[in-house]
């Protein structure tokens, strides 16, 4: 099985002054590890710049523009969390254009699935603002590429935080579904079960609202019982995944209970989802870094069906996490067939 992993030195040269900072360089270091321990063979990509026209679809000129700006004045804090420096525009903009350079590689059969290891992540930036490490919401800027060429859309997002951003994007857009499972009440504090989409997208729109503590039990419950069957339903041309490693039990910004395996689980289950050579990986979060590479090897290893151990540790959710699968279910039930 061949993998197109698109990445470019320049997305280790975004980094904040502080070198305490979580989302670091050396994430990249683990991940590239990870995917050099995994069962496929590497075709590497060069992420290159996204076409102007491609990124306005998602943010507006002057937003794009105010970055630029503040990038080549030097950069900083934008809030507490997110920075950007001198590389960070260009850092972006490889990041925003990956996902469209991965489609047409897919399309023209150079792998069999696609890893965009790039940085800064995405998932937490809304239309006219950053927040959450994120500049450009680098999975919507392929979502909506896709989307305006009439082709359907399912974003699978299992980072430990929401990612508000993407929501938000397509909260009323019945072409492109949005699934969730993340830590509640967590940053960003969005993502409750009854946030299903509206107008046009109402049921569009899925969250898995889990407690602290959540493992891989409750997140296998919640692929077969609605995640497998909202997307078969949906019947999607394309799978993006949001991958972000955060969820797993030694992440340091995080109290969620997963293990490398349970990314297996969940990328073995996303394959049988999708048509053929048509899932891409965005990086997301992650910030322990033995837990990203093994849990990256995991994720690719169980997407191509060679997942090849077992590390679980027979740790069980809350109860609260079963109510919450329930709650989704309530939800849910008025727009799609679910038990």
């Amino acid at each position: 099985m061949e993998l197109l992993l698109v990445h470019h030195e320049v997305f280790g040269q975004h980094k904040a002054s502080s070198r305490q900072h979580p989302e670091r360089p050396d994430r990249l270091r683990a991940v590239l590890a990870g995917l050099d321990n995994a069962s496929v063979q590497l075709n590497h990509l060069l992420a290159e710049p996204v076409d102007r026209g491609a990124l306005l679809r998602v943010h507006p000129a002057p937003y794009v523009d105010s970055i630029e700006a503040f990038c080549r004045a030097g950069g900083g804090y934008l809030d507490p969390d997110t920075y950007a420096g001198l590389a960070s525009w260009e850092a972006a903009r490889r990041a925003a254009g990956a996902g469209i350079q991965a489609v047409a590689g897919l399309r023209h059969g150079a792998a069999d699935l696609a890893f965009l290891a790039v940085r800064p992540p995405g998932h937490h930036a809304i239309a006219s603002q950053a927040m959450g490490f994120c500049l450009f919401n680098n999975v919507a800027v392929t979502a909506r590429h896709l989307a305006d060429a009439g082709e359907r859309v399912a974003i699978v997002d299992f980072d430990v935080h929401h990612g508000n951003g993407t929501q938000d994007l397509f909260f009323e857009d019945p072409d492109v579904l949005y699934l969730s499972l993340h830590e509640f009440p967590f940053y960003p504090g969005t993502g409750w079960v009854d946030e299903v989409g509206t107008g046009r997208g109402a049921g569009f729109n899925v969250n898995l609202a889990f407690p602290a503590g959540t493992a891989g039990d409750a997140y296998r419950e919640a692929f077969g019982r609605l995640i497998e069957p909202i997307v078969r339903q949906f019947d999607p041309h394309w799978i993006l995944v949001s991958a972000g490693y955060d969820a797993h039990r030694d992440d340091p910004l995080a109290d969620g209970a997963l293990v490398a395996s349970d990314y297996g689980d969940m990328a073995g289950r996303i394959a049988g989802l999708a048509p053929e050579r048509r899932v891409i990986y965005f990086l997301e979060g992650g910030y322990d870094l033995a837990a990203i590479e093994a849990s990256v090897t995991a994720t690719i290893d169980g997407a191509v069906g060679e997942l090849a151990f077992a590390d679980k540790q027979g740790v069980m959710s809350p109860s609260a996490a079963w109510r919450a699968i329930d709650l989704t279910a309530a939800s849910l039930s008025p727009f799609w067939e679910i038990g």
